[in-house]
């Protein structure tokens, strides 16, 4: 708790605009990993002792495609329990009806932030949910042994196999039998969509559905991305990947059982924590491109803002919440605590961050290749596109068919679901 005491000063004015005339009982609605909700809890203490308000959090899985769901049949069902949800970055357009314009509550904040994410965040014109932490995914790599075997950081899919595997094999003779040589998120959910994307954009095949909407995942180069990572599954990577999320392939890559891993910014933090057993010896870099014409890094952009229900019985205070959780000091400790990235463009810039998390300003050269899942193309169609292209790659990388026919079998679900337009 002792960072709180240096940011004294930023909450005393971030709470001007969030102290609400009488006290009110809130709750909060998160799922998150690693240290997330523990640090959501520290700023929440903080919030309380400032305003007398009491905020409880209501804790979902970390699964965000568990949390749309039970978010959907709150709101549906009118609950006025909840009073803020924290939303990820897709999400906005499908919820936006149900959720409180925080246009004018907002004004006086809103440009400090990246512009891109809080267009993300209005809907018609609506401001429907204010950003506290942004995310785009990089390569995490094992330094020490890349160095140990003359290793280069890869630059496409094919480097990171053979590297993967040479690393792997060669450790593994020197009785190092659980190490593999990459771990990815490939279980069945909201995940596999960003992981594949990712390998699709990298290698020229386009973004699943395109800005105009039209439906493109159907090509030879998004095929054969996914044949490629298919070709990962029981060789670098475990045959349980199928079945991992962003914990589970932390939990292999943390304990040292990897060489690489893919994951968003929260799992640099973990890994350098006191008694991490790779602490100082890995490194980030952009994640690979894949090869031929149009083939380039692609990192999906995440993200996670805070949304007031409009079903909620204490709007006011929970905006004012809301703003707290979002603004500068508490951003700023986020990114101390958890090395989340901030919305807000002069952290960036922030000393204090730059000595003690110094891969936050370093991520800018990850932002540089973000792409955005296809949700503002699809609108409130998105969430089922999603599950229907994640389900046809996880039926690939299971061995459920080619990458070329479930491919085919996605476009003509996806027509069907696109109907006379998105």
């Amino acid at each position: 708790m002792r960072l709180f005491h240096a940011f004294a000063t930023l909450v005393a004015a971030a709470m001007i605009a969030a102290v609400p005339a009488r006290a009110a009982e809130l709750s909060i609605v998160s799922g998150d990993t690693g240290i997330g909700i523990k640090v959501l809890r520290e700023i929440l203490d903080r919030y309380e002792k400032d305003s007398g308000n009491k905020v409880s959090i209501v804790v979902m899985p970390a699964s965000g495609t568990d949390q749309f769901g039970q978010y959907r049949l709150w709101l549906a069902a009118g609950n006025s329990d909840i009073d803020v949800y924290q939303t990820d970055v897709i999400w906005a357009p499908q919820l936006a009806s149900q959720l409180v314009d925080l246009t004018a509550a907002t004004k006086d904040v809103v440009g400090a932030h990246f512009p891109s994410i809080i267009q993300s965040q209005t809907v018609n014109g609506r401001l429907v949910a204010l950003p506290i932490f942004t995310d785009a995914p990089a390569l995490y790599y094992r330094k020490d042994l890349l160095d140990k075997y003359g290793a280069k950081v890869p630059a496409t899919w094919k480097e990171l196999a053979d590297t993967a595997r040479l690393v792997m094999d060669k450790e593994r003779a020197s009785g190092n039998k659980d190490i593999w040589g990459f771990v990815f998120q490939g279980n069945a959910y909201e995940g596999l969509t960003c992981d594949a994307l990712e390998w699709v954009m990298s290698n020229g095949g386009g973004q699943i559905i395109e800005p105009d909407g039209t439906i493109s995942i159907n090509n030879p180069k998004a095929a054969a991305a996914l044949d490629t990572a298919k070709g990962w599954v029981g060789t670098i990577a475990p045959p349980g990947v199928l079945a991992y999320q962003e914990e589970e392939s932390r939990g292999v890559w943390q304990t040292g059982n990897a060489v690489f891993m893919r994951n968003w910014p929260y799992a640099y933090a973990l890994g350098n924590s006191e008694g991490s057993p790779i602490k100082g010896k890995f490194d980030v870099a952009p994640l690979p491109a894949g090869t031929g014409e149009g083939a380039r890094p692609a990192a999906v952009l995440g993200g996670w803002n805070l949304a007031v229900s409009k079903y909620s019985k204490h709007p006011d205070a929970a905006i004012g919440l809301v703003k707290f959780i979002a603004s500068p000091a508490m951003q700023k400790y986020r990114a101390l605590r958890n090395s989340s990235l901030p919305t807000i463009q002069a952290l960036y810039d922030d000393t204090d961050i730059a000595r003690q998390q110094p891969i936050v300003p370093r991520w800018k050269q990850i932002f540089l290749n973000a792409v955005p899942r296809p949700s503002a193309a699809a609108r409130i169609k998105y969430n089922e596109a999603s599950s229907q292209f994640w389900n046809a790659v996880h039926k690939t990388l299971s061995g459920d068919g080619t990458a070329g026919d479930n491919l085919a079998d996605l476009e003509a679900m996806l027509t069907r679901l696109k109907g006379r337009g998105w």
